[in-house]
């Protein structure tokens, strides 16, 4: 739950009452509740303000999983998938989007420019076996590059997640993360 919380918005809620309180109680001549007001409110609306610009909003899911997915899910994902599907799906702080750095490791973009964006996310079931799939706006990055790196993929992301890349259309590819039931 705390991971569907943006920690700048909570920052700057807070930190503006607090300060709003600083301010009546000076006007007030309370210096207990002025003190309050300006050695914790103004930190905090400048934290929250500081948080809520270098804020990456989560990756929403593009169709909700179905309860067999999520059975499956419980029974069969991987600590990987796991991982990806918890870190995409949170409010993040510092980065410039979702799985940059592992784009960037596979050579997926050579700058920030051209690096593929997650845009959505939907798990499934394929052969019996769950699936988390990741969409991706890659207008710079072709098919075919995705298609050539499929193999570091698998490493990148193994033990048991098998790789599959897909064009969904012109610009969007579908980068699928599948269990191994091996």
């Amino acid at each position: 739950m705390l991971r569907q919380i943006s920690l700048g918005t909570l920052g700057i809620s807070i930190g503006s009452v607090l300060t709003i309180i600083g301010f009546a109680a000076y006007a007030a001549d309370n210096a207990t509740l002025n003190l309050v007001g300006f050695f914790y409110g103004i930190p905090l609306l400048l934290g929250g303000l500081a948080l809520k610009a270098n804020e990456l909003k989560p990756v929403p899911f593009s169709q909700p999983s179905t309860p067999q997915v999520l059975t499956l899910r419980t029974q069969q994902a991987t600590p990987t998938q796991n991982k990806i599907r918890q870190d995409i799906t949170r409010y993040c702080y510092g980065q410039d989007a979702h799985f940059d750095k592992a784009l960037a490791f596979l050579g997926l973009g050579s700058t920030d420019d051209d690096m593929p964006i997650v845009t959505g996310l939907r798990e499934t079931e394929i052969d019996g076996a769950y699936a988390l799939i990741l969409e991706f706006d890659s207008p710079s990055v072709p098919i075919e590059v995705w298609q050539q790196k499929q193999e570091k993929m698998t490493s990148f992301f193994s033990p048991g997640v098998e790789v599959k890349v897909t064009q969904a259309d012109s610009d969007k590819i579908e980068l699928t993360l599948i269990a191994n039931q091996k």
